[in-house]
């Protein structure tokens, strides 16, 4: 980002050349936008696409204060088409009392209700919708991957609508100056992308995920990272948009489910220090075979536990790819990412989110809570995400996370964890502005350099250009 005004000049969805204001004849179609500031575009790094473009439709439970409260809540939502009620978006750590299966079903009878943690890591059912799914819990409450299972079979119940609520959420990111994003739905997204695309979706690009469960179908159907996954029916507007991503291996639980592997027990469960939900020769395995198939990986870690699990992987299989999350490092870990060339995938608004369960469930712990300085600071290359729905699709939110550690009247959470504005935007693009590079750009509606800590969470976007093709204008 330069001071002085500038022309930029787009051909064949490239940069083609960039000179003073003037100093280039126009020709072709010509987008005004003076007093602009432009950057390249806008990537989510972690992105749950049909979760997040579904949550719209369902009950936010962010507010709720209680177990008592929520269920309350529930039984007064709508029931949808498919005759269940969904909510999501509650965090129980805090709560003063605990979630229980007399309790939801007493709030709301008969019909088969679902509520959705933030962190997606356990799901609170009543009666009706354990005998629905066929499972059983004392409590209600179904935890990692019986809860994965919820949330697909809730996310593939109708792929027709999803398709449409995708394609409604893949324009409202471009609103927010997203060109990209990689998809870590839990589904076959093979076909998934190329079907949207056919349907007119072009909003922006994509990397999706495979998981372990489909990693032979992957090396069959010859699958490798970074190679376009289209049809013949593409149009030609949205060729090379979605391309094969990483193998995804979820290797540990999160910090409000207390389920993050980590080297000290949570505060009043003495036996608990998380889980490592896949044993590390296990990982080693799915990562050689990835390797091997020219896969990348990405590795959820969570816990420092899971972090030096991860890591071990990767040093052991010589796999390459992204550790995802990296909410509690090992200070001896730091270094390890830029000698093994891994990257941390990370989400700046969690460490806000999550500040004051950090404070209560991981204060015995010793290693380092969420970082990002501490990372860069190793040499490690940091690539910034929402993990939506958990927080919002919105690129400016976490760039404002990243930069001042706090989003309401506190101050700063760490502050030497803090990155400047050029910092955090070099994590949140994939691309530059100079001639060459892909014309996926941004234009702002003033500095974000010198926007304050409001200012940049919200940052106006004027215009989205994703291969010089506009995506949104205000």
């Amino acid at each position: 980002m330069d001071d002085e005004p500038v022309d930029i000049v787009l051909e064949d969805g490239r940069i083609a050349d960039i000179a003073p204001t003037g100093a280039l004849r126009a020709q072709g179609e010509v987008l005004d936008a003076e007093g602009a500031w432009a950057v390249p575009g806008l990537w989510d790094n972690h992105v749950h696409t049909v979760q997040w473009a579904l949550a719209a439709e369902r009950l936010a439970l962010g507010a709720a204060g209680s177990a008592a409260e929520a269920a309350q809540l529930m039984s007064a939502a709508a029931v949808l088409p498919d005759g269940r009620r969904v909510g999501s978006g509650f965090r129980d750590a805090l709560w003063p009392d605990a979630p229980t299966l007399a309790l939801l079903d007493r709030e709301t009878g008969v019909v088969p209700t679902y509520l959705i943690n933030a962190d997606v890591h356990s799901v609170w059912l009543n009666s009706a919708a354990l005998a629905r799914e066929g499972f059983r819990s004392a409590d209600g409450m179904l935890r990692e991957e019986d809860a994965f299972e919820i949330s697909r079979r809730l996310n593939a119940a109708d792929p027709v609508h999803s398709d449409v609520a995708v394609q409604a959420a893949g324009d409202r990111a471009a609103m927010r100056g997203v060109t990209g994003l990689v998809d870590f739905d839990m589904a076959w997204n093979a076909d998934a992308w190329p079907r949207r695309v056919g349907a007119g979706f072009a909003a922006h690009r994509v990397e999706f995920a495979i998981y372990p469960f489909d990693l032979e179908r992957a090396i069959s159907a010859g699958l490798q990272t970074g190679e376009p996954q289209e049809d013949p029916t593409t149009p030609e507007t949205a060729r090379g948009l979605v391309r094969v991503g990483s193998l995804k291996v979820i290797t540990d639980g999160s910090l409000g489910t207390r389920t993050a592997a980590c080297s000290h027990a949570y505060p009043g469960d003495p036996q608990n220090f998380g889980m490592l939900t896949v044993p590390p020769e296990e990982l080693v395995d799915l990562l050689t075979r990835a390797a091997g198939a020219g896969l990348s990986a990405a590795v959820h870690a969570i816990g420092d536990r899971a972090t030096t699990s991860a890591l071990d992987a990767f040093t052991v299989s010589g796999a390459v790819g992204t550790i995802e999350h990296v909410q509690l490092v090992r200070h001896a870990d730091l270094a390890r990412f830029a000698r093994l060339g891994i990257i941390a995938s990370v989400q700046p608004q969690h460490a806000l989110d999550d500040r004051d369960l950090a404070a209560t469930l991981w204060a015995g712990q010793t290693a380092i809570g969420y970082p990002l300085a501490s990372l860069r600071n190793a040499g490690a290359d940091l690539r910034f995400g929402s993990d939506a729905p958990v927080a919002d699709l919105d690129p400016w939110q976490a760039i404002g996370a990243a930069v001042h550690r706090t989003d309401d009247d506190r101050g700063p959470w760490h502050p030497e964890e803090t990155l400047t504005v050029d910092q955090a935007l070099e994590a949140s693009v994939r691309s530059a502005l100079r001639p060459g590079e892909p014309a996926d750009i941004v234009l702002c509606a003033s500095d974000p350099r010198s926007a304050g800590a409001e200012d940049l969470r919200t940052m106006p976007v004027i215009a989205t250009l994703l291969a010089g093709r506009v995506t949104h204008a205000s």
